[in-house]
């Protein structure tokens, strides 16, 4: 047992009121480790906080997961009036800089790329679109927000080693025209990560707030599959962001995509359209197209959803062979499937220049 593993097991805590872990906060102190026991001091806010026996409660529920027969000790003390403002102050600071970084109104467009369900491609049709804006002349800067599942440095040719830092910034590492951050460049060995909500909000949070992205003209997000907390930090930090739903043709994706649709319209996102991955095998030899997966599944998202259909991406073994090797598709538009992202761009760029649900099928 380690201090560090009972600052893990309390960062899953949040400060009710912050919506934040107390870990992240700074509101945890005197940690013990010992043989016999395991706890730590939280400062609160303020010493007349009337949530303090619910964070107490929650402390050492936490740590009982870890115990393992140790006794749990929590105390509670209060911040000093200077602590406080400094706290009130830096989470303003880090508020404003995301806000005026990727908000309404600044110069960046941030389009969130989600799924209902994994396996149908998400993660290829951010990495190719981000090339394939960047092979525009855009500045393009992509964030790998499938914290459990990073595959962004495989896809885009990185190493996954930590970027330099510059005065606590990052220095995101550049592919193929895209400055990438992703949790893929902090985990050796594919190491798993091991999270709670908490904690993954406060990785996106550095992510957009602790990266020197520069002023890019399209952020792109990398959303992991299905409605969780990610997705619902992305929603309140970048309100008004667009979102790009990915399917496959099939019924069982169409149904779980249909939930992140509805999802990104309640949290007030605005629904881009859908791509339809792996859409049709375009046979090599008579050059006919084969709809392997069925087809119809995201024409009817984009129906129920009053939204358009995108693209079609074409399913090709040479898409997968480049994401394995950092060699994205979009590098070459000649390709019938870089062509099919080059037109995706397009409709990202153009929303005249794409179909509508009308006249997609």
């Amino acid at each position: 047992m380690t201090q560090e593993d009972v600052r893990r097991a309390l960062s899953s805590v949040q400060d009710p009121e912050l919506r934040k872990s107390i870990v992240e906060l700074g509101m945890v102190r005197d940690i013990v480790a010992g043989p016999d026991r395991i706890g730590a001091t939280i400062v609160l806010t303020t010493a007349g906080c009337p949530l303090r026996n619910q964070i107490r409660a929650e402390a050492e529920q936490a740590l009982s997961t870890i115990a393992q027969g140790r006794t749990v000790e929590i105390k509670l003390d209060a911040m000093s009036c200077d602590e406080r403002d400094a706290l009130t102050a830096r989470l303003k600071d880090r508020h404003e800089l995301v806000h005026s970084l990727f908000g309404p109104g600044s110069r960046t467009r941030t389009i969130a790329v989600a799924s209902g369900k994994g396996g149908v491609g998400k993660s290829t049709v951010t990495a190719n679109l981000a090339v394939a804006l960047a092979g525009q002349g855009y500045a393009v800067a992509l964030i790998d927000a499938d914290v459990y599942g990073p595959t962004m440095p495989l896809m885009m040719g990185l190493p996954a080693i930590p970027p330099e830092m510059h005065e606590g910034k990052l220095i995101p590492p550049e592919a193929h025209g895209v400055k990438v951050v992703s949790m893929g460049f902090f985990l050796p060995d594919n190491e798993p990560v091991i999270w709670r909500g908490p904690m993954l909000g406060r990785a996106i949070e550095q992510f957009l707030g602790d990266v020197l992205w520069g002023s890019p003209d399209f952020l792109l997000i990398d959303l992991p599959p299905g409605t969780g907390d990610i997705a619902l930090t992305i929603a309140q930090m970048i309100p008004g962001a667009g979102m790009i739903i990915v399917t496959t043709p099939q019924e069982a994706a169409a149904k779980t995509a249909v939930k992140a649709a509805k999802m990104a319209r309640m949290t007030k996102q605005d629904v881009l359209g859908v791509v339809e991955n792996m859409s049709y095998y375009i046979c090599p030899d008579c050059g006919s197209r084969h709809h392997i997966f069925g087809r119809g599944g995201a024409f009817e998202i984009a129906r129920l959803m009053d939204t358009r259909l995108l693209a079609r991406i074409p399913l090709d073994e040479a898409t997968r062979e480049g994401g394995d090797h950092g060699a994205p598709a979009a590098l070459d538009p000649s390709t019938p499937v870089g062509a099919a992202f080059a037109d995706l761009a397009q409709a990202v760029l153009d929303p005249d220049a794409a179909g509508t649900p009308a006249d997609a099928d």
